[in-house]
């Protein structure tokens, strides 16, 4: 079974709307749905933002036992769910179970507005699980009866965000292989890259988990206990367990993106202007100018098949245990092997202010 790519991802956060404001002030998401105990979804609160072709879904827990409220107390506002877009939703969790996926929601119909979605539901890492959606019909509907459809206009200025390229997973030690086996099985992912990566006294293992047709992508990433702790220990502690430490949205025009981006507010991981300096004897001749790279921050790297441009957000989170990433690939399918020890170096300079402040596991 393949999946066509990652079809929405769900938040569960303490307040819905004053997290839909930060996306849409400052990221450029648009409000386009709403749920809750008058759409049959009881006990909850839920918000539908979109850009370009990604789907956030903003969820609140209203009573005490909803599994959102118990989240949040654990983990802070997270991704929960991380929604993968499928041919025939049944085929697929049967198969995913068969693989050793636990079975928790089967699947159910929506249908409404000229659309169906079946879903179904199974289980991922730590307390992250995967939503399985098929679509039929009208393109605008989410979950037809369940999120109504608000009067979604053509945004006023041009969508720079696309896609949701990909999501970064922190484990905890001595989980990655067996992790990368589970995505093997239960959902046919592919293991399509894998690097061991240091950033001064730290070092962490990272593979990379893709659909066969290279439609959804996880990067896995575990920290080595041999070396002294860092972001992904902290991580870890700060979340409270495995999760997904950030999300990446991919641009046509990174530049503008971090631009505008900037303009709202976002912060972005500084980088030393020596990373540029060298950039020519690493990477030979690069598509956009070092000139609108180096002011900026972003990073530059290729793999087989083409380059890729990167830049991770500051995080807004009050534990810092999520942030966003923005990518633009020219031809790249995979990761190159300079970009991620530079963003993480790039992160590292941004905690290391925050690690003396901040205690793990608030």
């Amino acid at each position: 079974m393949d999946y066509l790519g990652i079809d929405h991802v769900e938040f569960y956060v303490g307040d819905a709307s004053q997290a839909a404001f930060v996306l849409c002030s400052a990221f450029g998401f648009r409000l386009c749905g709403q749920g809750g105990p008058e759409t049959g979804m009881a006990g909850q609160r839920s918000l539908l933002l979109a850009q370009g072709d990604c789907r956030v879904l903003l969820t609140s827990g209203l009573l005490p036992d909803h599994p959102a409220v118990q989240y949040v107390s654990r983990h802070g506002d997270g991704v929960a769910v991380i929604a993968f877009r499928t041919q025939d939703t049944q085929a697929a969790w049967t198969g995913s179970v068969a693989g050793g996926a636990a079975a928790i929601e089967a699947p159910r119909t929506y249908s409404g507005g000229g659309a169906s979605v079946v879903t179904a539901t199974v289980s991922g890492f730590g307390d992250v699980v995967h939503r399985l959606v098929e679509r039929h019909g009208t393109e605008g509907e989410f979950l037809p009866g369940a999120i109504e459809m608000l009067d979604d206009r053509p945004p006023a200025e041009p969508e720079l965000l696309r896609t949701i390229d990909h999501a970064a997973v922190c484990l905890e030690p001595g989980t990655l292989e067996a992790t990368t086996r589970f995505y093997h099985s239960a959902f046919g992912f592919d293991l399509i890259f894998e690097e061991y990566i240091e950033v001064g006294g730290q070092g962490m293992f990272s593979q990379v988990v893709q659909s066969p047709g290279g439609g959804a992508t996880l990067t896995l990433i575990q920290p080595d206990l041999t070396h002294s702790p860092g972001q992904i220990d902290d991580f870890l502690a700060w979340h409270r367990g495995p999760g997904v430490q950030h999300l990446a949205l991919s641009s046509h025009d990174i530049v503008a993106a971090v631009d505008t981006l900037g303009d709202r507010g976002v912060g972005f991981a500084p980088t030393p202007d020596s990373y540029y300096s060298s950039l020519d004897g690493r990477l030979g001749a690069v598509d956009l100018p070092v000139d609108r790279l180096r002011p900026r921050g972003i990073l530059v790297d290729r793999d087989h098949w083409g380059q890729m441009y990167q830049i991770f957000a500051k995080s807004l989170h009050v534990r810092r245990t999520f942030f966003w990433e923005l990518i633009e690939r020219h031809g790249a399918r995979t990761f190159g092997t300079s970009n991620i020890p530079a963003l993480y170096e790039a992160k590292e300079r941004e905690l290391a202010a925050v690690r003396q402040t901040t205690q793990a596991g608030l």
